[in-house]
Formats: C-alpha cells, sequence, structure tokens
C-alpha cells in the first residue's frame, strides 16, 4: 500500500526568497494557514546544517498534521521518522530511493518532459512535479516554459499525481487544475508574499476547485 498524496498544494523552500525573515517562522504561518507539504530544498547546508534544519522543521509539520519531503537527501530522510524525499531528475532512481527508505514513505520526482513523467509512473513515484509551466527566474536553468498544453498532455498520459510548477500563482493555478493537474508546487508565491497567510489561501482556494 503506497503512501496517499492527499496535498494539492505543495511548498518549496528557499530561505533566500522570504524577504529576510526567518525561514521557521514563515514556514509556521503558511502551515497554520492551511499548508499540507512541505519541501524542504535547501541545497546549499553541509548535511549536518540540513539535518537540524529538517528537525526543526518537521517539529512543525508533526504539529500541524502536515508532510515533510527532504529533496534529494534520501540519507537525511532515513533519519526522519514518516518523512518522505523528493528527488531531482537526475537523482537516485524511484526504485532505488524505494528500498532504501520502504514502501511507507513518500517518494516524489522532478521532471522537465512529458516522457519523463510517464517514465517517473513506470518507476513507482508517489507523484510527479512538472515544470517549468510558467516562466520563472528560478527555473531559467530548464529552458523554456513547457506551458499548460504540455502539462494536460502529461495529465492525459499517466494516472499517478502531476503537480504544476514554476511561476505559478493563484490565478494560474486554476489553469493548472483545469487541465487535470492534482496540484501546484510554489517557492516565492508563499515564501516571499507580504502576508503569507492570504497567499496560502488565495492558492489553496485555488486549488481545490473542481478540475473538471
Amino acid at each position: 500500500m503506497m503512501p496517499a498524496v492527499d496535498f494539492r498544494l505543495l511548498l518549496v523552500t528557499e530561505r533566500q526568497q522570504t524577504g529576510g525573515r526567518p525561514l521557521l517562522d514563515v514556514l509556521t504561518r503558511a502551515l497554520a494557514a492551511g499548508v499540507r507539504a512541505i519541501q524542504l530544498r535547501e541545497r546549499d547546508l553541509s548535511s549536518r546544517d540540513l539535518l537540524r534544519l529538517a528537525q526543526e522543521v518537521q517539529r512543525l509539520t508533526i504539529a500541524s498534521g502536515a508532510q515533510l519531503l527532504i529533496n534529494d537527501r534520501v540519507d537525511v530522510a532515513m533519519t526522519l521518522d514518516n518523512v518522505g524525499v523528493h528527488l531531482r531528475a537526475n537523482s537516485l532512481p524511484v526504485a532505488v530511493a524505494r528500498k532504501l527508505l520502504g514502501g511507507q514513505r513518500l517518494i516524489g520526482i522532478s521532471t522537465h518532459a512529458v516522457d519523463e513523467v510517464v517514465r517517473a509512473e513506470a518507476e513507482g513515484a508517489d507523484y510527479v512535479v512538472l515544470g517549468p509551466i510558467y516562466e520563472t527566474p528560478s527555473k531559467t536553468v530548464y529552458g523554456v516554459p513547457l506551458g499548460v498544453r504540455a502539462l494536460e498532455d502529461a495529465c492525459r498520459r499517466v494516472r499517478v499525481p502531476v503537480i504544476g510548477i514554476g511561476g505559478v500563482t493563484a490565478a494560474r493555478a486554476r489553469d493548472v487544475r483545469h487541465v487535470g493537474a492534482f496540484g501546484v508546487a510554489v517557492v516565492t508565491a508563499v515564501l516571499g508574499a507580504g502576508d503569507v497567510e492570504r497567499a496560502v489561501r488565495e492558492l489553496l482556494d485555488a486549488v481545490s476547485m473542481s478540475s473538471s
């Protein structure tokens, strides 16, 4: 029995995007407003510092009943109870991560093309993040935006939950859901918002709508 993906909004961390506010303060506000999944993505930290931060974030997610996913670092995830992992497109294969983590932890993976989404499902990912859907400075390394038509194509070809990322706003989140995506992932739309709670509520309202 694979773990269920029960979140429509995935908040991806990048502590440089908080406008100078402590990351934990922003995450506390986001969780209180209804965020149910956090992907801890702080790639510049040492293993020791990442583990320390993950432990602090996990205390917050446990208190609010939210899911914590560690970006790429299966070893760090393994040191924490009930924590999942979000793999990069060129990271460990999903099957290897599953063997290490077992069947009860969430494993997601980033993809940048429709064929990669299909492959991720075949390899056993619990959910797949596809992007960038829209133009965004943080994703320029992955080339031109894919657009919602590519997202729609991916959603038609797989049954696994597909989450759109890249330049997603509350207004765009509705479009993402309309073409069949399970949900959205955001960084600055929440972390950089002056009113974190309002930003979360608007995104949750957008992604909770029917995708029909």
